[in-house]
């Protein structure tokens, strides 16, 4: 009777154990960033401050380099979630994807990127410009649009009035620069601020701060994804939106301080004041819905750069069910 009583109590604490680690088991979710950049400095502070292991996630973390290298590891089944610009979700669109890519939760909410000259500029007026060797970014991304965008609204137009280049791999355009290419870069942090203090380059403007709000690097899945991982879907969702409020509650020294094991090589002093900088103009979402009017927004910028396939209704490529069932 003893030794029978002795088989029950082992049958029940190896059913308890199995039930337990049934219900904390750990999802594995590969997301692939289009770059790696303080810019996106609520997505690291949900992996630093455990957001997402609450959640019940594992979130391996790749960087690809582009948005073309991006959505080709989505469509290809090489990532379940890409953070890239939503416009390439347009892109997909308009070739007739039997599976479109859906934007389900914002990071950011402006242009990341800054005007760097080489010469130190006192006074800087964007008339400055014209006359000028500008190194953009790549044509057809996000950077390059809002880049237009904002030199048309100031009476520039970037295909006579200066010299714009435009065929430099998105990750060389730093050295290209500071190789001697170009009187004016645009450049993503926290490379503009380590040029800054170099003496490389001198930040003179806010491409981010001139365009307006928009839903300039999202959290997508291939529709298929979404249907078959919903609950992940509105898990993953769940822990960025924690980090998000996290970044807006908590000092610049307190988030620099999160997220710099992601940046080695970048000082301390730097990455407080890139978050700084970016806290300042707003780029951070303090939530992960993505609104109408950006997304409208968005669709104008690529129009005016000559960029967009066609007009795209919000509904098509734009799911906000997670963002709002996490957020209310």
């Amino acid at each position: 009777m003893k030794r029978r009583l002795a088989w029950v109590c082992i049958a029940f604490l190896l059913l308890f154990s199995f039930t337990a680690c049934s219900q904390n088991k750990t999802e594995t979710i590969r997301l692939a960033e289009v770059t790696h950049s303080i810019f996106y400095a609520p997505l690291y502070v949900a992996m630093a401050e455990g957001f997402f292991e609450e959640e019940g996630l594992n979130v391996e973390l790749t960087t690809t380099w582009g948005g073309d290298k991006t959505m080709t590891a989505l469509l290809s089944d090489g990532a379940d979630i890409a953070l890239v610009g939503s416009e390439t979700s347009i892109y997909v669109h308009a070739q007739g994807s039997n599976d479109p890519i859906i934007n389900f939760a914002q990071l950011t909410q402006t242009d990341g990127t800054f005007l760097v000259s080489r010469e130190k500029i006192e006074s800087f007026d964007w008339e400055q410009l014209k006359g000028s060797t500008f190194l953009g970014q790549r044509k057809g991304g996000m950077p390059q649009m809002v880049g237009e965008f904002v030199l048309k609204q100031h009476g520039i137009d970037p295909r006579s009035d200066l010299e714009l280049i435009q065929n430099v791999d998105f990750a060389n355009i730093p050295s290209a620069f500071a190789s001697g290419t170009g009187d004016y870069v645009q450049l993503f942090e926290p490379t503009a601020s380590i040029f800054e203090k170099e003496g490389t380059g001198h930040i003179v403007a806010s491409f981010g701060a001139e365009s307006g709000s928009v839903p300039y690097t999202t959290f997508m899945s291939k529709q298929s994804f979404l249907d078959d991982n919903a609950e992940t879907a509105k898990k993953f969702t769940a822990a960025i939106y924690k980090a998000q409020q996290w970044v807006e509650e908590k000092s610049v020294e307190e988030i620099a301080a999160s997220i710099a094991p992601q940046f080695e090589d970048t000082e301390l002093e730097i990455i407080e004041t890139v978050v700084e900088r970016y806290k300042e103009q707003g780029s951070f979402s303090t939530n992960p819905i993505l609104e109408e009017d950006e997304w409208n927004n968005l669709q104008d910028i690529m129009d005016e750069a000559g960029e967009l396939p066609g007009r795209v209704d919000y509904e098509t490529l734009v799911n906000t069910s997670y963002a709002e069932e996490v957020t209310n």
